[in-house]
């Protein structure tokens, strides 16, 4: 074979794509005062956004002349990343003069991060002048996903009366499809399973993504190439043909129920007079698989449900103790909070009400300090707190934190660390989404442990029932102990199992330990358990056939040429 074909991935995972998305943002304003009572002003938006504690110009608008309510034209272009707090801030500025910003008056300013705007679709907040105080102008930001093709394609294909290529036997075929690059070079796209002993085979349908199959252009050529398979690795060449996917999809002139193409050799072609073909290759199939974005259902008006799960074990030490992990510093969050307020931070901007359930295990809880492996940290002295049937929630992240910090006083750390009821008390939740059958509500379980579960075969259990569901689990080891153990519940390493042998339908849990990340910064932690999240989100609902709802009846494609912002916080 011709060795301009460099061979690409021969396996592909459907539903294992990058996340990674790029976003238009559109500015509006309105209201903005008069220059004076003879001129209006000329406004120009500068967007920023921070890295490091500090704001860098990440590009601006243009300049509208004589406008109070100006509609910029320009289009801000950002990649979007689930897994960090990317803050922006948006200053509005009156330019005058020929000297741009140096002689601009500042007008006023919104902050927010990206996952607010895109949670929202829409964002509409007052512009804030010197000392934060609010004028009666404000700035509209839109957001809309800008996209590659996503999109799959299935694809099944079959031969008849290909030529014999073997003496004692009749060939072993099996068929290549390439893609041809713009420097003329191709891309082994797929390669098909061979067919033993048949001049007519028909070769298993596969999946292949419509980036990989054709970068995205429906009129690229591909080259097919069918060989006759030897044991010695020196394949006979039969014949080839070449094609277009849009020849394959039927979108030409005359489109008909198979495609066919002659299998040429050239050889034979220039040798034979009377020679028409080595057989013809037929696609009985060609199925266009659309696939939705993790941003399809977030601007579709999915909800992130964020769940936290505390160890109260006596193995965190005597919170009074400052050895202890649970140990509160008047000036230093301890690891249960950084853990929190990492993942929490990023999770709310995702949830409408940010009304967040909390809860604790492993704790004695008062009136009658009886060990309970589920409580409501919000609700510590409701009556009802020993049956966990009330819906204690806490009001945004802050909230969490000063519901984790007022119980501690009033708990007696205990044991055991079980978690499973954690993870069913949110299951069961899940469960209730899942029969709405649509994509409204997918739940996050962040659980912060200080050891070793010691109901392992019940947690094998119940996140294999929770992979049916939409939810994902995030475990953060806290503190220095053995957690070789918690490995096994992460995925990564193999498919974990319940107890009777039955596998995960798909891989919900991250574990990490914070001890990786305690002299790195916060959003290293979040990025590290979230940056699987957004395929979760998108490998469940494709999986059920569920599409966005309040879909953008708009969707924006970019090319090679699109440069997003390179800011990264």
């Amino acid at each position: 074979m011709s060795n301009i074909y460099e061979s690409a991935a021969t396996t592909l995972d459907l539903f294992n794509t990058p996340c990674l998305t790029k976003v238009e943002l559109r500015v509006a304003c309105k209201g903005i005062s008069d220059r004076d009572a003879l001129s209006k002003p000329d406004p120009c938006v500068v967007l920023k956004m921070q890295s490091h504690g500090q704001w860098f110009e990440v590009d601006r608008t243009e300049v509208i002349r004589s406008s109070s309510s100006p509609i910029f034209s320009k289009v801000f272009t950002i990649d979007f990343y689930f897994e960090e707090v990317q803050r922006l801030r948006f200053e509005l500025h009156d330019i005058s003069s020929h000297n741009g910003l140096k002689d601009a008056d500042f007008l006023g300013a919104m902050e927010c991060t990206l996952g607010q705007i895109v949670s929202q679709r829409k964002l509409s907040k007052a512009l804030l002048k010197q000392g934060n105080t609010a004028g009666k102008s404000s700035i509209t930001v839109t957001a809309e996903e800008l996209s590659g093709n996503n999109d799959y394609v299935e694809l099944a294909f079959s031969a008849n009366k290909l030529d014999d290529k073997d003496f004692f036997s009749k060939s072993d075929p099996f068929l290549e499809i390439f893609r041809v690059n713009d420097d003329g070079t191709g891309s082994l796209v797929h390669r098909t399973e061979t067919i033993m002993n048949n001049l007519s085979p028909v070769w298993k349908s596969f999946k292949v993504s419509l980036n990989t199959l054709c970068s995205g252009d429906h009129q690229r050529e591909l080259k097919c190439t069918v060989y006759d398979w030897d044991s010695n690795g020196k394949h006979d060449f039969i014949g080839e043909f070449q094609t277009t996917f849009r020849e394959m999809k039927g979108d030409t002139p005359k489109p008909t129920v198979f495609i066919q193409w002659d299998c040429i050799n050239p050889k034979y072609q220039v040798k034979k007079k009377n020679y028409r073909n080595s057989g013809v290759v037929t696609l009985y199939q060609c199925k266009i698989i659309k696939m939705h974005s993790f941003l399809d259902y977030i601007m579709g008006g999915c909800q992130i449900q964020f769940t936290v799960a505390i160890d109260f074990t006596a193995s965190n030490g005597d919170p009074r103790n400052s050895c202890s992990l649970h140990y509160i510093h008047p000036y230093q969050p301890n690891e249960y909070l950084k853990a929190l307020v990492a993942v929490g931070e990023i999770c709310q901007d995702y949830d409408s009400d940010k009304m967040f359930p909390a809860f604790g295990f492993g704790g004695q809880i008062p009136p009658d300090f009886k060990v309970s492996n589920r409580f409501a940290l919000s609700c510590i002295n409701c009556v009802c707190v020993c049956v966990c049937v009330c819906v204690c929630v806490c009001a945004g992240i802050q909230g969490v934190v000063e519901a984790y910090q007022n119980c501690l006083p009033k708990i007696q750390l205990y044991g055991p660390t079980n978690i499973a009821p954690i993870i069913q008390k949110v299951a069961s939740a899940a469960s209730e989404e899942m029969h709405t059958k649509e994509a409204m509500e997918y739940f996050i379980l962040l659980i912060l442990t200080d050891g070793v579960i010691t109901d392992m075969a019940d947690t094998r259990e119940a996140i294999v029932h929770a992979s049916h569901l939409p939810m994902s689990v995030i475990i953060v080891g806290i503190g220095n102990a053995d957690f070789s153990d918690m490995q096994m519940l992460d995925g990564d390493d193999g498919i974990l199992r319940s107890p009777k042998g039955e596998p995960v339908l798909r891989d919900i849990v991250q574990f990490v330990p914070f001890r990786s990340f305690k002299h790195a910064s916060p959003a290293a932690l979040a990025k590290s358990v979230l940056a699987e999240v957004p395929n979760q989100v998108v490998d469940y609902y494709n999986n059920k056939g569920i599409k966005p709802k309040n879909l953008p009846c708009t969707r924006r494609h970019f090319n090679k040429t699109t440069q997003p912002a390179q800011i990264r916080v």
